[in-house]
């Protein structure tokens, strides 16, 4: 299950937070201004038959997603103003076009505050169901304490899809009479199938995990579990439904790690002095959970020594699947090895900040992370 450390490398280097995106916000905020400047001005150089009336238009219709109602509304009222001030310095207020143009941008304006409405209305159904989203993550995935079993820990979910808080990936970490026993996984599929999943396996885990006296047992119950919750399930993922997970045990006092994986990443363990190593299977991988009628291949959980001040890093693909521009999958192992961090939280904001700069912000599935350190 061993594998040669990995050189030191130096640290890549960090970047600064997304500046542009901060100046482009402001510069949309300030467009309805704009819009009212260059008209003004548009109308006071350009021959009388030319207007800006399109440009007086659009100032409310752009402040209708961005500002309040009241800034709407004041947007509204300022492109009324600028016409009719326009038309009333040039003496022309009288004449039909000028009025038409005035009657056009005070219907536009009526409209964009009609249209605020309606977006602030959307706005609140989509913070409802945001809160919703995240009560239902605390529910399946309850964060860890930071301490448990004397084992400093932290966990992390990352969803690709924006405003996305819960997929198929998982974990859960539970202190029992045998030590402290975590699992990572990954649920083959997506949407609410795939939800559905995960809640079967760690609400089995967490009952295995205190009742059963090996983890290879732990594994047959969440095995057991998925393969009850599959003759549920309809379609394809009645027969091709599985989840990849690792499953470790950490007794107290012991010094010690077992780990049983079933066909996934393998975790990693870094060292205080910063070196690493992967902990691969000496023996063939395992087949996920959920395909035990494929085939037989017994558990055996495989001992590794966990020094003081080392961590175990457990992931899901969606942190080795991470591309950059150039295709290059992020690699956490050239990444991490030679560097040091004080606590689990802090190496999973930096893992967590690096693959989103290294996949632009579009990582293609979904990651969770946990760490578990032996002070």
């Amino acid at each position: 299950m061993e594998e040669e450390p990995y050189a030191r490398v130096p640290a890549p280097a960090g970047g600064g937070a997304g500046r542009p995106g901060s100046r482009l916000q402001t510069l949309v905020r300030l467009l309805p201004a704009l819009l009212l400047v260059v008209g003004v001005l548009y109308d006071c150089l350009s021959p009388r038959n030319f207007t800006a009336a399109p440009l007086f238009a659009a100032a409310p219709l752009v402040a209708a997603p961005l500002f309040s109602r009241r800034g709407t509304l004041l947007t509204g009222l300022a492109s009324v103003a600028a016409v009719f001030g326009v038309h009333l310095a040039f003496g022309a207020l009288a004449r039909v076009d000028a009025i038409t143009e005035l009657v056009t941008v005070a219907t536009v304006a009526a409209l964009a505050v009609l249209i605020n409405g309606l977006v602030r209305r959307t706005g609140e159904r989509l913070a409802t169901a945001r809160e919703i989203a995240e009560a239902a993550q605390r529910a399946v995935l309850p964060e860890p304490a930071e301490r448990i079993g004397g084992f400093e820990i932290a966990a992390c979910y990352e969803a690709a899809q924006a405003d996305a808080f819960i997929g198929g990936d998982l974990y859960a970490v539970q202190d029992s009479p045998h030590g402290l026993r975590l699992v990572v996984g990954d649920v083959r599929g997506k949407g609410m199938g795939a939800v559905a999943a995960v809640a079967v396996v760690i609400g089995a885990f967490r009952e295995a995990a205190e009742q059963e006296a090996t983890l290879e047992a732990v594994a047959r119950r969440l095995e057991r579990a998925l393969a009850r919750e599959g003759t549920r399930r309809e379609g394809l993922d009645a027969f091709e439904g599985f989840t990849t997970a690792v499953l470790a045990e950490l007794p107290h006092g012991d010094g010690i790690v077992r780990i049983v994986n079933r066909g996934h990443p393998p975790p990693l363990l870094l060292y205080a002095d910063g070196s690493l190593r992967t902990l691969l299977p000496t023996r063939e991988y395992s087949l996920p959970l959920g395909m035990g009628e494929l085939g037989v291949w017994p558990d055996r959980a495989e001992e590794v020594v966990l020094p003081g001040g080392a961590t175990l890093l457990f992931y899901t693909d969606g942190l080795t699947e991470a591309r950059d521009t150039h295709g290059e999958f992020y690699d956490p192992g050239v990444r991490l090895a030679g560097r040091t961090f004080p606590r689990p939280a802090e190496l999973l904001a930096a893992l967590a900040d690096e693959v989103r700069r290294h996949s632009g912000g579009g990582m293609a599935d979904d990651m969770a992370l946990l760490a578990v350190r032996r002070p």
